[in-house]
């Protein structure tokens, strides 16, 4: 182990309320008042610390040391900050599993992570208990709420025990030193769990306060949890909103603005799928947020037309920021919606994929020759040169070293540099950089589509026919064999659009793909109710369902 001694991600915390105890940490919703707005209940950085040192303190008291790996599922509300913040400080090892990924791809996940502690509400419990999760190593049980049949202990009683103004000293952690594994819903297969290390989650800190230029004292809308454990490192308070997190494309629009407005919010994230819907009622009612100077977007491509409704709402100068990278590693890239809007929009609609911006400074990024077989050992001749496709790997301290017992996937995702003594990480993404130096984003490498007469990407090839006012949202898919596949476009048309002229449509597209080289091949398409997308950022297109779905139709 590297003995480079790292701040460990919960240090800040007590830094915090050090530096501004009684300044608000979290706002958590709790019913409502009279009028029926939202009630919120306040707890400030000293508060949120004392309480974490107390749990971090009864944790260790039964047991939970450095290095435990603890399933954590808990929805976002005081104890999951609290409890989370504990797990850092002791140095245990928290385990974060999305509940948006069905109940299969969960057992699987808890299965390789291998926890030793079960930290959860009851409904957890019982999901537990029922289907088996984590069965042959959890050793210690803790509910958040009432316990029932399923043993262990709760946290109210572990808390019991525990005096009120107990301190409790962070662990000083290792930068390598594992911080946490977080399984997230895949765009292809059994969602893999990426190792953080403590220096990981420093680098993304860094990064985000760098690249955002976010400061103490700025107000922060998180509409995806994980994301709320970034904001007491950088001195924000966070406002923990009125939705189903599992749901963002379900959200309601008139709570996330008056969310917005009631706390005067300077910067929220949101899935595009949740600004897509937020736009989409402010532009309907003239809806102006002067107060927030920025929104990010991630998790999926943001289309140019979500990105202008919801820059439509902002006030000068504060923009809607696009950051590119993955789980593995994030942020990668950047770019804002003046820069899209302006121009690369337009280069998009024409089919030359879509712009991410440039690598942020710690980031070194390079396209190589595509390829589904593991590399081992980098060499400087897999690298591509300016406007050509490859697949984008990138290397730098954010970038995390491996999946958690997968071997294999270790193997085919990362690829070893003797000379740096580090590596890069494959992101699976396919792309290419600009005489500028900007990377542009031509979809996943599982998602081409291989003809005989040539490779077609998705994104550059949907983009085309996405300009179809009565289009939503398309997706290509190949069916039959890679190297002779025939491609098939299904489309997804937009709510109003008047279905009995489906023919008209037909046609128009086959038009539209006739006008650009890289749709000319593409002859069948296929009209689809409403496409299988992933739950957590209700953006990313299960392609692999649809491409079943189009075989059985053209069988």
């Amino acid at each position: 182990m590297s003995q480079t001694v790292s701040a460990n991600v919960a240090a800040h915390l007590p830094e915090m309320a050090r530096l501004q105890p009684e300044t608000p940490a979290i706002f958590i919703p709790q019913g409502h008042d009279v009028q029926q707005q939202t009630s919120y209940a306040k707890y400030t950085f000293a508060e949120l610390d004392q309480e974490s040192d107390r749990m971090a303190a009864a944790l260790v008291a039964i047991g939970v040391k450095r290095g435990v790996r603890t399933v954590l599922m808990v929805p976002p509300g005081f104890e999951f900050f609290a409890l989370t913040f504990a797990l850092f400080k002791i140095g245990a090892v928290p385990v974060f599993v999305d509940p948006g990924m069905g109940v299969k791809n969960l057992k699987t996940c808890l299965a390789e992570a291998q926890p030793e502690v079960f930290i959860g509400i009851p409904k957890a419990h019982l999901a537990r208990v029922l289907l088996g999760w984590g069965k042959p190593t959890v050793k210690t049980l803790l509910t958040v709420g009432k316990k029932f049949f399923w043993g262990g202990s709760t946290l109210d009683k572990i808390l019991s025990r525990v005096p009120k103004d107990q301190q409790y000293q962070t662990a000083q952690t290792f930068d390598d030193e594992t911080a946490a594994i977080l399984f997230t819903s895949g765009s292809t297969g059994v969602p893999k769990g990426a190792v953080y290390s403590h220096g990981n989650f420093s680098a993304q800190v860094e990064m985000l306060r760098q690249v955002y230029d976010i400061r103490p004292g700025e107000i922060d809308l998180p509409t995806f949890p994980l994301f709320a454990l970034f904001a007491p490192a950088l001195g924000m308070t966070s406002v923990v909103p009125e939705m189903d997190f599992t749901r963002p494309a379900d959200v309601d629009p008139v709570k996330i603005i008056a969310a917005i407005e009631k706390f005067q919010i300077t910067t929220m994230f949101g899935s595009p799928a949740l600004i897509n819907r937020v736009g989409r009622y402010g532009e309907a009612n003239n809806v102006q947020l002067p107060s927030l100077k920025r929104a990010i977007s991630a998790g999926a491509p943001v289309p140019a037309a979500v990105l202008e409704r919801f820059a439509n709402m902002l006030s000068d100068g504060a923009q809607v920021f696009t950051p590119y990278g993955a789980t593995e590693a994030l942020p990668v890239c950047s770019i804002g919606s003046e820069e899209i809007l302006s121009e690369t929009r337009h280069a998009t609609d024409q089919g030359q994929g879509v712009c991410v911006g440039k690598p942020v400074p710690n980031i070194q990024l390079e396209i190589i020759t595509i390829t589904d077989a593991p590399i081992r050992v980098w060499d400087d001749g897999l690298k591509l040169g300016i406007g050509e496709i490859g697949e984008i790997v990138v290397k730098g301290p954010q970038v995390t070293q491996s999946y958690f017992n997968r071997e294999e996937s270790t193997a085919l995702g990362k690829i070893a540099d003797p000379e740096s003594r580090g590596f890069y990480h494959r992101m699976g993404d396919l792309g290419y950089r600009d005489s500028r130096g900007r990377v542009w984003f031509c979809g996943r490498k599982a998602h081409r589509v291989e003809t005989a007469e040539a490779t077609c990407f998705t994104i550059p090839c949907e983009a085309i026919f996405n300009t179809h006012a009565d289009v939503f949202r398309t997706a290509l898919v190949g069916v039959g064999e890679l190297g002779n596949q025939r491609p098939v476009l299904c489309i997804e048309l937009e709510k109003g659009a008047d279905t009995s002229s489906l023919e008209k449509i037909h046609q128009e597209l086959i038009a539209i793909g006739a006008e650009h080289e890289v749709t000319r091949q593409i002859k069948t398409f296929l009209f689809h109710p409403e496409f299988p997308v992933d739950i957590r950022h209700n953006a990313k297109i299960f392609r692999e369902k649809l491409a079943a779905w189009a075989e059985e139709k053209l069988s």
